[in-house]
């Protein structure tokens, strides 16, 4: 009972402590706190955030969406100085349709003499930049950010657009109170979707008011209702990251609004709401889609050279694959949408995602091929609670073959058929034809990513080890390791293995196959190992994996909220041979053992024997299963800490 008690009088604290939200009134209480009560370990705050969104009329521009802004951040330590920056992301195409952002003002507050001091937000703390043609980022940093402080901002964010930015009610800090009012005229109507994946979901409340516009002294003006939701929520949980999580934010407690229909003051309704068929045909449709792939005449003298040393359509395939790769240097600007074109693009030799790949895909067209883009999101941008084009920021082409499709994103130096970034292998992508039909496909790789290691030990007298290892990665395993290493001299990458690794020391490392895209990656190299064998009265206990496990064990939290996602089926082998040293004999050797979970969604495989004075160790680890639920993460714990106490297993040596 009196642990309840406790808890309340917490809760109360937090909800009672900063009662005057009113901009400019922050209290010394909230400057001297020191941690927040029911988050402890949380580096920052949100004491309070208030949000208005209102539909403003004007007898020239009619109705403008206003959004208001009030936050107050609490920052306990260094790692919160991140939330005294604000970035607002702005449509910023033309002057009829330009987001702005107006009104900004802040105050940082610290105690200084044991009393409260601002400083406030100045003009060379607020920044304009433009991005591109269509979007700009206004941001702001909070100035004299140190420990303790209290930061407080307001700004107005006024868009032409009728479409409402989602309604956020969950952050990554803790929020003590949250209130959100939107205010919408009776014409405009919208269909509301909380995001369900989401623990914490929006607390609604809605009403009607009379209101009244003005045109002017002798109009009789015009009478409507709005339509008011009202979201009011106190201490809302931290939203915490997990190992293995495909994007945080799809679980994110939110509202998204989806503008639905416009109903006229005559009753004459007109529908806004769309499909994901309709926007993929517009979209195909557009100068800086579709009619991109039409155009052919900058890349046919390049295209018919490279075609000339081509028989069948998987050499083709690949030849226009590399032709593209070379040619057209990413700028790591994503998006489905073309910005200076692709003719441009491959003369200047750099381009965004949907100009490289839209160049790929209009070659393959002229090669004979069967090749389409498929517009995808990105896992950054999240999946849509609704038919919307911002759904969509991203591009990749896809082969229709017999045997099905296979993807290909020309944007990577070290691409590979079917080996898409793992940014783009999110939800499902939306495959769009010439004559304008589209489909869901699958994005998820079907293909295990292997990697087979190999390992030659003699222990030696001082307990070191020296050997030989031999690895092969495959697939995603190969181009993770390309894109860290491919370009880089011996002795980097010797360097960045032993700083994973303490008390490893390699001698010389060679590569197989390492800038052949299309190929395996095979590397050896000879070593020196400290760490893996101890001596305990007169016995020898050594690790037989050495360094080739971690001990880091990711999945040890008691219960999961969100699924585990490993991307691809991945396959781990490793063959340990082991010398025994001369003097020396087993006293205790591992059991040999295997584990399954789910049946074969995922097995895990050890094997133990000696032959004469060696050791042979072979552990065969599968992921077939790429996502394990959170109902399922209980099992899959099981199995994983099975996994790791087996491999942390030791043999025994006595002397003989």
């Amino acid at each position: 009972m009196g642990r309840i008690i406790i808890i309340l009088l917490l809760i109360s604290t937090v909800t009672t402590k900063a009662q005057n939200f009113k901009f400019g009134k922050v209290s010394k209480e909230e400057v001297e706190e020191k941690q927040h009560p029911l988050e402890p370990e949380a580096n920052a705050a949100v004491l309070y955030k208030s949000e208005k969104i209102n539909f403003d009329f004007s007898t020239i521009e009619g109705f403008e969406q206003t959004r208001k802004v009030h936050e107050r951040i609490k920052i306990y330590n260094k790692e919160g100085y991140d939330y005294a920056t604000k970035k607002l992301k702005l449509y910023n195409e033309k002057a009829s349709t330009r987001e702005r952002v107006i009104g900004i003002k802040g105050y940082t507050y610290a105690l200084k003499n044991g009393k409260v001091e601002k400083i406030k937000l100045r003009r060379e703390n607020i920044f304009e930049n433009e991005n591109n043609e269509f979007w700009a980022t206004k941001s702001f940093t909070m100035p004299s950010i140190e420990e303790g402080c209290v930061i407080e901002f307001e700004y107005i964010l006024k868009t032409p657009f009728m479409s409402i930015d989602d309604i956020i009610v969950q952050y990554d800090i803790p929020i003590n109170k949250i209130e959100s009012r939107i205010a919408i005229p009776e014409y405009f109507n919208y269909n509301k979707y909380p995001n369900l994946k989401a623990k914490i979901q929006p607390e609604l409340t809605e009403t009607k008011k009379v209101r009244r516009e003005q045109f002017d002294a002798k109009s009789q003006g015009l009478e409507f209702d709005e339509n008011i939701i009202n979201i009011n929520m106190d201490n809302v949980a931290s939203l915490k990251d997990e190992p293995y999580v495909d994007n945080l934010d799809n679980y994110r407690g939110k509202l998204a609004l989806e503008y639905a229909f416009y109903r006229a003051p005559n009753g004459k309704v007109t529908s806004y709401s769309t499909t994901w068929d309709k926007i993929t045909k517009n979209i195909n449709k557009s100068e800086s889609f579709g009619e991109q792939i039409e155009k052919s005449s900058y890349y046919e003298e390049d295209l018919a050279k490279v075609l000339k040393e081509t028989n069948s359509d998987d050499e083709k395939i690949l030849a226009i694959f590399d032709l593209v790769k070379s040619k057209v240097k990413w700028n790591d600007f994503i998006g489905y949408k073309t910005n200076d074109g692709v003719k441009k693009a491959y003369k200047e030799g750099v381009g965004n995602v949907a100009e490289i790949n839209l160049i790929l895909v209009s070659m393959l067209k002229k090669a004979g091929i069967k090749a389409n883009p498929v517009l995808i999101s990105t896992r950054d941008n999240g999946v849509p609670l609704f038919p919307t084009r911002s759904g969509f920021n991203y591009v990749v082409c896809a082969v229709e073959k017999e045997q099905g499709l296979i993807y290909l994103d020309a944007t990577q130096k070290n691409a590979n058929i079917n080996i898409l970034p793992t940014r783009a292998i999110n939800w499902l992508g939306r495959i769009v034809r010439e004559d304008n039909t589209s489909d869901w496909v699958q994005l998820s790789p079907k293909k295990t990513s292997k990697e087979i290691i190999s390992l030659n030990l003699d222990l030696n007298e001082d307990l070191t080890e020296t050997g030989k290892l031999r690895k092969r990665l495959t697939d995603y395993y190969a181009f993770n390791y390309r894109d860290d290493n491919r370009g880089k001299a011996k002795e980097s990458i010797i360097q960045d293995i032993e700083n994973d690794n303490s008390g490893l020391i390699i001698n010389e490392i060679n590569h197989k196959d390492l800038d052949n895209t299309y190929k395996p990656i095979t590397y050896d190299y000879d070593f020196t190992y400290e760490g893996a064998a101890e001596e305990i009265a007169g016995m020898i206990y050594l690790s037989p994996l050495a360094f080739l496990i971690s001990e880091e064990n990711p999945f040890v939290q008691e219960q999961r909220n969100y699924p585990i996602d490993f991307v691809a089926p991945l396959s781990s082998k490793y063959i340990v041979n082991i010398n025994l040293p001369e003097g020396y004999v087993v006293d205790a050797l591992p059991e040999s053992a295997s584990v399954k979970f789910n049946a074969n969604a995922a097995s895990f495989t050890y094997i133990a024997k000696q032959v004469g004075n060696k050791i042979q160790i072979m552990v065969d680890t599968e992921i077939n299963q790429t996502l394990i639920t959170p109902d399922q993460y209980l099992d899959f714990k099981k199995f994983y800490q099975f996994l790791k106490d087996k491999e942390s297993e030791k043999i025994v040596l006595k002397k003989a």
